[in-house]
């Protein structure tokens, strides 16, 4: 039993499956490859505890491995040069898949791997973390890390599938299931209060793994990206709303050293600091603030600097004219990207953190 939720991208659509027990069989993820060789790219943390399983599904191609060191810190050209060099001795053509087996940084690894092997080969993501599932294994973007920025380097390159089991949460160690909560909190933030509101409600049980919260969380926010992708595949105009507090957020991923914070972590207290910087009606903030709590995330980011904030800002993807530009809230459920905030409260807030 699962969810099918189609990206519509023209020649490029693709689906989303969503379910349980898909991963050793329930779903036949091989009818989905085009070529019969392909390498999965996981980490050292996941290989052990899947890399069977979807060996298993993949019975009936020709498969190798690569396993990755597991962290942010390790999302670099140095890490995604060991792919191409495994691509190059395992003598892949261009039929070949790269299949990513893990969480946010094996996922846009490999993507980008992918991406630029022999200029584009086939690519499948079956993401293993909460965060994962409902956002870095949806709608294209691939890339690694500079130290002196977050995803400075990348390209976009649509999975042919997104292979969800949810059962790969049971094995998710706590804080990173709440750092994967802080993406589904931005969809509702964004654009559909009446998630929000179901959030409200349902956090106890998220938090405690119910498996249909956690499916109907997972889907709604897979829907909700999958919307946003279609109407603006490259990140043109409205699909920046989707960096709703990753402004802040990688700011404070690059000023920690990235790691120390985990990606969902520096976006919650990051949207927390964009709702500040909205001017948002009196309780609203609060309201935000509340959800982010009880998820167990951080509401108010590290101590850095003043300077470190706009200088990491300053690299910032949405950056225009040399012009920092956010995702700000026009109200629970209502978000636009400008250039047009108030300098004097942005000021203040990096000054207070």
């Amino acid at each position: 039993m699962h969810t099918t939720i189609q990206v519509e991208l023209g020649d490029r659509s693709y689906p989303i499956v969503i379910g349980r027990g898909l991963l050793g069989g329930g779903f036949d993820l091989g009818g989905h490859l085009r070529g019969q060789d392909c390498l999965v790219v996981t980490n050292e943390i996941v290989g052990p505890l899947y890399l069977d399983k979807l060996l298993v599904n993949l019975g009936k191609h020709n498969v190798e491995s690569i396993a990755l060191p597991d962290g942010e810190v390790h999302k670099t050209l140095a890490t995604m040069q060991s792919i191409l060099d495994r691509l190059v001795e395992t003598r892949a053509n261009r039929d070949t898949t790269v299949v990513a087996l893990g969480g946010g940084v094996v996922g846009d690894i490999a993507g980008f791997a992918a991406a630029c092997y022999m200029r584009g080969v086939d690519f499948v993501q079956v993401p293993t973390t909460l965060l994962a599932q409902v956002d870095s294994s949806v709608g294209g973007k691939t890339g690694v890390n500079h130290e002196q920025g977050k995803n400075l380097i990348g390209a976009f390159h649509q999975p042919r599938i997104v292979l969800i089991d949810t059962d790969t949460l049971a094995t998710l160690p706590d804080r990173e299931l709440r750092a994967g909560l802080a993406e589904v909190i931005k969809y509702g933030a964004i654009c559909d209060a009446a998630f929000v509101d179901w959030l409200e409600d349902n956090m106890t049980r998220l938090l405690a793994r119910d498996a249909d919260a956690l499916a109907y969380a997972i889907g709604r926010s897979c829907e909700l990206k999958a919307e946003v992708v279609a109407e603006d595949e490259r990140e043109a105009g409205r699909r920046a709303i989707l960096n709703f507090g990753h402004t802040f957020g990688h700011a404070i991923e690059r000023c920690q050293g990235f790691g120390d914070w985990l990606h969902g972590e520096a976006v919650a207290a990051g949207m927390i600091m964009a709702a500040q910087l909205s001017g948002l009606a009196s309780g609203e903030t609060d309201r935000l603030r509340s959800l982010v709590a009880a998820a167990g995330l951080p509401v108010t980011p590290p101590d850095i600097a003043a300077a470190d904030w706009m200088a990491a800002m300053g690299m910032d993807k949405k950056v225009k004219g040399r012009k920092l530009r956010f995702v700000l809230l026009d109200g629970i459920g209502a978000s636009r990207v400008t250039a047009d905030y108030d300098e004097r409260r942005l000021d203040e807030l990096v000054r207070a953190a």
